[in-house]
């Protein structure tokens, strides 16, 4: 399949940058040792220490757990990329809601704290949904999941399989859902096969269904299709006409001219 005829695998939606830190609160002083020198081996080498102090220990640990909480407001409605944040188009309200709640929560302790501080940024980028470019980067995301998948099998690694299942299913909020129910159906054999392995303990390697592999292995080879150069073609939804008639006078005028030619 040529990337002109292919049909996006990915939905439209956001690029979603989010920086959250805690200031104040904490020093740090360093002291030289050692400063950078060559030594006899050619090497460069430097030492220092580096001593740090936490005025108020209580209000700084709130202050991680606050920005923990942050955090997850607005990752809850993202899907999780080596990207970034990915939000789809059918979250947004949602994404809105998170930010003014993460800014809330953020608000409400600065208020009270004496020493420390949490600030919270966002800022989103739109995703189009026939974006060459991102449609390649999430597509090489999935395969590399399914690939983490397929070998956490054959090396019989229950946590690697469950992880990068968990991560591909986070990804796939970012999906059409053509390729959503795709890599569902991967994610789903994997976790199959994960369960059978931690039954199976040292026996699990007897338990390894050959046919899950295939099934990872096909997965990927989908979301190669549009790997190549060109245009992302939008979907196509198609549907009846309501009350429209079709506008034949253009045919008609074409098919007289072609009569005029022939004579």
């Amino acid at each position: 399949m040529t990337l002109d005829m292919a049909v996006s695998t990915l939905r439209p939606g956001l690029l979603v940058s989010l920086k959250t830190s805690v200031c104040g609160n904490v020093s740090y002083q360093k002291k030289v040792i050692q400063g950078d020198h060559l030594t006899k081996e050619g090497k460069r080498l430097a030492r220092w220490e580096t001593k740090r102090e936490i005025e108020d220990p209580l209000e700084h640990e709130a202050a991680v757990k606050v920005r923990s909480e942050v955090r997850g407001k607005i990752r809850k409605v993202c899907a999780v990329s080596a990207f970034g944040l990915l939000c789809p188009e059918t979250n947004e309200r949602e994404l809105a809601d998170a930010m003014k709640e993460a800014r809330a929560i953020a608000d409400a302790f600065n208020v009270k704290a004496k020493y420390t501080r949490v600030e919270v940024y966002v800022f989103c980028g739109r995703i189009a949904q026939d974006d060459v470019e991102a449609v390649r980067a999430i597509n090489s995301e999935v395969r590399d999941l399914l690939k983490e998948m397929q070998d956490g099998i054959s090396k019989l690694d229950v946590a690697a399989v469950r992880d990068a299942a968990n991560r591909a299913r986070s990804l796939g909020k970012m999906l059409t859902p053509q390729a959503e129910q795709r890599i569902k159906v991967a994610i789903e054999a994997a976790r199959s096969v994960a369960r059978k392995m931690v039954k199976a303990g040292e026996q699990a390697a007897q338990e390894i269904d050959r046919a899950t592999i295939r099934t990872l292995t096909e997965a990927r080879t989908a979301f190669l299709d549009i790997d190549s150069t060109g245009a992302v073609a939008k979907p196509v939804e198609t549907g009846r006409a309501i009350d429209f008639q079709p506008d034949t006078k253009p045919l008609k005028r074409r098919e007289k001219a072609r009569a005029i030619e022939m004579e």
